[in-house]
């Protein structure tokens, strides 16, 4: 049974021959290539290592354009994740800088509520710096640190810690240190970051 076509298949047939029809015009045979090159006065025996060359052209610069598209999309891809990775790294910074301390205290490993100011060498034992955040990241964890000074500003102890799944805006951490017997006598210090930005400090003598 013969195809039946509708009008617009119809039309787009005639051009699809039509189109044939002009490239095979256009096409020369190999014996007229043979011919155009006598009368060039050119070896007509170079004519299929010729051919081989142009259709190896051809391919290359196919080649060529699909590398190019290929080499466009990872480009593409490239920019959306690092554009991705900077506005991820900015949003995180924005929630670090929106944390700040509702208040701070220092105090012994049995809390009373209170805060400490003096610390004796001994007997004291470890010490507690209990600091409260404020909008805290719901849902998140914190890297925070803290460092403890002696009296000539060296650091003589540093805590390094992530916190819990943070579950309310105002969150509650704590870093700790033990005050030995060999600890030096005078005014301490210790510091709370978040990151590399200062959250809290506290002042405390040894005695």
């Amino acid at each position: 049974m013969e195809p039946r076509l509708t009008e617009t298949q119809l039309q787009q047939v005639v051009a699809e021959v039509q189109q044939l029809a002009l490239r095979r015009e256009s096409e020369l045979e190999a014996t007229q290539v043979r011919e155009i090159l006598q009368e060039l006065n050119l070896p007509p025996e170079f004519l299929e290592d010729a051919m081989i060359q142009l259709q190896r052209r051809e391919a290359l610069k196919v080649q060529q354009r699909r590398n190019r598209w290929i080499g466009g999309g990872v480009a593409a891809a490239l920019a959306l994740v690092l554009i991705g990775g900077a506005m991820f790294r900015q949003q995180q910074q924005q929630t670090l800088g929106n944390v700040t301390v509702g208040g701070s205290r220092i105090t012994l490993a049995q809390d009373d509520g209170g805060a400490i100011e003096t610390v004796s060498r001994q007997g004291n034992g470890e010490l507690f710096y209990r600091v409260t955040l404020n909008r805290a990241p719901v849902g998140e964890r914190l890297s925070l640190s803290c460092k403890w000074s002696d009296p000539t500003g060296q650091i003589v102890h540093e805590n390094r810690y992530q916190t819990k799944e943070i579950s309310s805006p105002t969150w509650n951490t704590v870093c700790r240190h033990n005050i030995g017997s060999a600890a030096p006598i005078g005014n301490w210090q210790v510091q709370a970051f978040i990151g590399d930005r200062l959250l809290s400090r506290g002042n405390f003598v040894v005695k």
